[in-house]
């Protein structure tokens, strides 16, 4: 009896899929002349096609091969990052491979653009990432992954990569120009049989007060000048700059790599302003005076430049707080929670006028969901600490005083509350016009993208081998006349 295998969408959604790294491996191949296939017409030009010896090759699409390691490979790593496979069977599996070569030899056909320096700077991401998890074993590395050599390893995640990017930029190309008229969004809703109409869980419209303690300015120089002894000490006694980030610096995402950053380049900079214009303004070999940005103090070292690209370490400070600071703050905090509970002072009124969050004060303190931009939390999706900031208060009931931190502030205070609350309840179009109209625009774009792989698989040389031929899959892989 034929396997069942779901569609693509079905799948590759799961955010365990799209970790481009784990996914399969592209391996080199040698394709052995065995019979001429024909000339298939794409869209835009002939794709001259070979048949590929079967021994090891579970498909051919396009330019593209799938092998049978490659699939193995891609459960051993969905299963190592803990995905729940037990309902996911090899012919699902193979489905998603199928799609997502599809996507990328049709993005070459229609001559997609690659940002190589994009690509170089994922896998240098990706390989300082794992390394930072495994104490900087590239031995274990290469073993892990069989290759004999980092630059071999390097040149496969480079292709990996450049292919799932192929892929994204295909897909975006197909349903970018996609939109829903109000119409449309009402006809959507009133197709869905009643019965089967979505329901919406319990949201929570959620605001926070944030009251951080002030930095002194004896605290401030005094991290300036342990970075100015760090810079002076390495320039005039060779001191190790990677030592000194390892054993001083407090960034966590690159402390254990000696303050080493992902590869920066001018086309694509993606650090903040203070750091990139500083890092763009030296020479090779030049360490910078300590400044500041958001995250604390830095200096940074430019280590090589290579066209467009800056290879940098750094080393962050954040300065100390005083106790009286952090005592100042903890009964301003105090005094505003005093004001609101005996009626002082709306929520909103004091967050306007006391809040150091400026992402959020100027809305009465509200939260922005940066999954949908609104102001609606989800409770069974909400992230796992605000949940439970907030899980035992009522409906306008103030919090306690909560100490918390995050990547830019040490030490904060802040205090919540729970401005509304929609209860579990069947779809409204007009309470919930904005998810329906997300899920409509979804639906568009499936069907769009339904329409375009029919038609790119008619187009592509596909060929499927093996037990693979056996596997019942909703697109026409086997292009059953």
């Amino acid at each position: 009896m034929p396997l069942k295998t779901i569609n693509f969408r079905s799948i590759i959604k799961a955010a365990t899929f799209c970790c481009l790294f784990l996914a399969s491996a592209l391996h080199a191949q040698e394709i052995i002349p065995d019979e001429e296939a024909p000339s298939i017409k794409s869209k835009d030009s002939t794709v001259n096609t070979t048949r590929i010896k079967a021994d090891g090759v579970g498909a051919v699409v396009g330019d593209f091969i799938i092998l049978e390691s490659d699939l193995d490979r891609e459960i051993a790593q969905l299963e190592a990052q803990g995905a729940d496979l037990k309902d996911v069977s090899r012919c699902e599996l193979f489905g998603s491979l199928l799609e997502r070569k599809l996507y990328a030899h049709q993005a070459i056909q229609d001559s997609v653009i690659v940002n190589e320096l994009y690509i170089q700077s994922l896998v240098e991401q990706q390989i300082q990432g794992i390394l930072a998890q495994t104490k900087g074993d590239m031995d274990g590395l290469l073993k892990f992954y069989k290759k004999d050599s980092e630059q071999a390893l390097r040149d496969e995640m480079y292709e990996i990569n450049k292919n799932g990017y192929l892929a994204r930029e295909m897909q975006k190309k197909v349903t970018e120009e996609i939109e829903v008229t109000p119409e449309e969004v009402r006809t959507f809703f009133n197709d869905i049989p009643e019965d089967e109409r979505p329901t919406f869980g319990t949201e929570l419209k959620v605001a926070q007060i944030v009251v951080i303690p002030e930095v002194t300015e004896a605290s401030k120089q005094a991290v300036i000048d342990k970075l100015s002894a760090f810079k002076k000490d390495i320039e005039e006694n060779g001191a190790s700059f990677t030592t000194k980030a390892l054993f001083y610096s407090e960034d966590p995402g690159s402390k254990s790599n000696g303050g080493k950053l992902p590869t920066m380049n001018r086309k694509n900079p993606r650090m903040v302003k203070e750091f990139r214009d500083i890092a763009f303004n030296l020479q090779e070999g030049e360490i910078s005076e300590p400044f500041e940005t958001d995250f604390g103090y830095h200096i940074i070292y430019l280590e090589k430049i290579r066209g467009q690209e800056y290879d940098v370490r750094h080393i962050l400070l954040k300065p100390e707080l005083t106790q009286d600071a952090i005592q100042k703050a903890k009964d301003e905090i105090d005094e505003v929670r005093a004001k609101i509970i005996d009626g002082t002072l709306t929520f909103a009124e004091a967050a306007r006028e006391f809040s150091d969050e400026k992402e959020t004060k100027y809305e009465g303190g509200k939260l922005t969901n940066p999954t949908t931009q609104d102001f609606n939390f989800e409770l069974a999706r909400m992230d796992t600490e605000m949940y439970t900031q907030i899980q035992d208060l009522k409906d306008d009931a103030i919090s306690e005083v909560i100490q918390d931190e995050d990547r830019i502030n040490r030490l904060k205070f802040k205090i919540m509350t729970v401005t509304d609350r929609i209860n579990d309840h069947k779809a409204d179009y007009s309470r919930d016009y904005l998810k329906i109209k997300d899920l409509a625009l979804q639906d568009k774009q499936i069907k769009a993208i339904e329409k375009w792989q029919k038609e790119a698989i008619s187009e592509t040389y596909i060929k499927i081998n093996g037990t693979y031929r056996d596997c019942d899959y909703q697109s026409d892989w086997l292009k059953v006349k």
